[in-house]
């Protein structure tokens, strides 16, 4: 049975540095599994405000190009994660799957918080739209990155693909109350595990705070674990009869209305 593993790793983290080698130790024994890291895991967060830095969009997708190496050969199956591309004109935040360092892409993300601290609005792009579902170390897996949890329709729409696991890495403050219910009812809504991962700490001198609090929630809804400060890595067992069941049941089954059927919103006053 595979594991799909929670992580909350540190604002700033570096390639090798004393904290990547003390994550390396986490995942000894989990040869088989996968890992789903926070978004876009390397170096400071950097769309903290408007307008968008070209040099510092370029240095951070340069680091996390030159960290795919280092995550590849972490000892695992597979690793789920997501990174900064430089497009010329702005980012697109790019999510990926590294086994036996082969590197596939699996989405780009769509929606983009436009606030003090996640002004991503101003700083990337959408190039390659698109919910899909692949296989990975023999689970069905799709990706929902970060804000794009809180839209249970691409859920669903992942479930009815298939999906066995949703992977959901995030950069989120510390009131997690939101994403643990977007999170509940993703899993409600896809029949799909959830595996979020998420940054923690701050950046000095910066008043932005990132929550940590990975977690994983089962294919009916209900949270499994969470991270924390002790355990900064859990996992979570991906039982493909459950998730198959899940498939099965309500809300999961319910049918579509017909894609022929057009429904336009209207706004009339009550008689």
């Amino acid at each position: 049975m595979v594991k799909a593993w929670s992580v909350e790793w540190p604002e700033g983290l570096l390639p090798g540095d004393a904290a990547w080698e003390e994550i390396t130790r986490q995942f000894v024994d989990a040869e088989n599994d996968i890992l789903i890291t926070n978004e876009m895991p390397f170096g400071f967060w950097q769309p903290t405000r408007r307008p968008f830095d070209v040099h510092a969009a370029r240095e951070w997708a340069a680091l996390h190009e030159r960290a795919l190496d280092t995550l590849s050969r972490l000892p695992v199956a597979a690793v789920i994660s997501s990174r900064p591309v430089f497009t010329g004109n702005r980012l697109v935040n790019e999510g990926f799957v590294l086994i036996e360092g082969r590197y596939d892409f699996l989405h780009q993300k769509h929606y983009f918080p436009s606030e003090a601290g996640w002004e991503e609005e101003s700083w990337f792009e959408l190039q390659r739209p698109g919910f899909d579902v692949v296989k990975v170390a023999g689970v069905k897996v799709g990706m929902l990155i970060c804000t794009e949890l809180m839209f249970v329709d691409k859920a669903r729409h992942l479930g009815k693909a298939g999906a066995d696991l949703i992977a959901v890495p995030r950069a989120t403050g510390v009131d997690h109350r939101m994403w643990k219910t977007a999170a509940s009812m993703a899993g409600i809504a896809s029949g799909a595990c959830i595996v979020s991962s998420n940054r923690v700490g701050s950046r000095p001198g910066s008043k932005l705070v990132f929550g940590g609090c990975g977690f994983t929630v089962d294919s009916d809804g209900f949270e499994v674990s969470a991270t924390s400060a002790e355990k900064p890595s859990i996992a979570l067992e991906i039982d493909l009869a459950l998730t198959s069941a899940a498939k099965c049941r309500y809300p999961v089954y319910v049918k579509e209305p017909d894609p022929t059927d057009s429904i336009v919103p209207t706004f009339r006053t009550a008689s």
